[in-house]
């Protein structure tokens, strides 16, 4: 009877064995991915609260919405294969400083194109969200007359007469924002040209 009753015997320590070892795994297992959710819910708010500062800083604050349209027009111009420091260049200062085009595009032959980002959102924002009807057209009219005075005044810096460059009788204003962009063309047709 010790003949049979103990192999039997071992095979079900090495059975009690497995599952206390498979209960110990699946113990240090839950409190691994206790501690993974913990930290991803962490990371979560840090991730919420930054991207409100960001919506913050970009509706109101002029000067942190023109940084974050010039990141975006350098990020567009690295993903279009361009290398900054050789077929671009950020921020040149020209004639001691007075004139700064955000992105100078070197061309062969030595010509260049010059690029300007212009940012336009608080008007647009408001708009967007905007429930009432004639608060909305207001804000439309406001939002094209942001581009428009940004148009007017990267004409009147007049990059493309530098004698530092040799660009064509134009500059580009880049727009982060298509959305932004493409409303105020269809309000306005005529800003396109």
């Amino acid at each position: 009877l010790e003949g049979i009753l103990s192999p039997f015997a071992e095979k079900l320590n090495e059975l009690k064995q497995q599952v206390s070892d498979a209960y110990d795994k699946e113990s240090r297992d839950k409190a691994g991915l206790r501690e993974e959710i913990k930290q991803l819910m962490e990371l979560n708010k840090q991730m919420s609260e930054d991207a409100v500062d960001l919506t913050r800083a970009l509706k109101g604050d002029a000067k942190t919405q023109g940084n974050w349209g010039e990141l975006v027009l350098e990020r567009v111009l690295d993903l279009a294969g361009l290398v900054k420091g050789i077929e671009y260049d950020r921020e040149v200062a020209i004639e001691n400083g007075k004139y700064r085009p955000d992105v100078v595009v070197h061309l062969p032959e030595d010509k260049h194109i010059i690029v300007d980002s212009k940012v336009s959102l608080t008007a647009y924002e408001r708009m967007v969200n905007s429930d009432d009807p004639q608060e909305f057209q207001r804000l439309q009219k406001e939002h094209v007359n942001s581009i428009k005075k940004h148009i007017d005044e990267l004409n009147a810096k007049n990059y493309q007469n530098l004698k530092a460059f040799d660009t064509p009788n134009f500059v580009l204003m880049f727009i982060p924002v298509e959305s932004s962009f493409s409303t105020a063309v269809q309000i306005d047709k005529s800003l396109y040209n």
